[in-house]
């Protein structure tokens, strides 16, 4: 994929966000926590729903926020590319590996679906693992949280320690895999409709 930044990809969320007339309530699965925690203070943005994923804390790293609690089981399954720079060092793009992706990555989800998202799983920069965030959004607006109590692909506790140190509203916690937006769709959606029924 090559250059993926947290600051790009939070600088294109609040683009697209700015150009919505009215307000807008943010949801973000994984690593789009910490996506949503950075465009999040778009003045429009009233709230937040973080999804099995990250709330960062301003000057915070998806590295240092994961790196003080066990690895999950996803961390003996990345693999590396490296992409060129332009005038630079080559940089390194991260994944899971396709063979383990389905259990890992993937849990509760049809094998045959889970395959498919193996080979078309989108990579992440090791730059931006390492990236500090430029805001927190959840100092000045409203969160949520949804815990996906058996992640194998970020540890639950990083997110109930971010949705803690982020003072949600309210944390839901599921008995679900990481990809909880798949196998417990209507209770994700749930929680976002009732998020947006309180931000009005």
């Amino acid at each position: 994929m090559g250059n993926r930044s947290l600051a790009a990809d939070a600088a294109y969320v609040r683009s697209v966000v700015e150009q919505v007339e009215g307000p807008v309530l943010l949801a973000g699965h994984s690593y789009g926590g910490a996506v949503i925690t950075v465009a999040g203070v778009a003045e429009n943005v009233v709230g937040l729903v973080h999804v099995s994923g990250y709330a960062l804390a301003e000057g915070e790293s998806l590295g240092q926020l994961q790196g003080g609690f066990p690895d999950s089981d996803l961390a003996a399954h990345l693999g590396s590319t490296p992409y060129p720079v332009e005038g630079g060092e080559p940089g390194t793009d991260v994944s899971a590996a396709v063979e383990a992706f389905p259990a890992v990555f993937a849990a509760g989800v049809p094998e045959a679906t889970a395959k498919v998202l193996a080979v078309f799983q989108r990579p992440l920069s090791a730059f931006a693992s390492g990236e500090p965030a430029s805001a927190a959004a959840w100092r000045t607006r409203p969160s949520w949280g949804v815990v996906s109590s058996v992640d194998r692909t970020i540890n639950p506790e990083v997110e109930r320690f971010g949705y803690t140190r982020a003072g949600v509203r309210r944390t839901v916690e599921l008995d679900a895999p990481h990809l909880v937006v798949l196998t417990h769709p209507r209770e994700v959606a749930d929680v976002i409709a009732a998020a947006a029924a309180e931000v009005g």
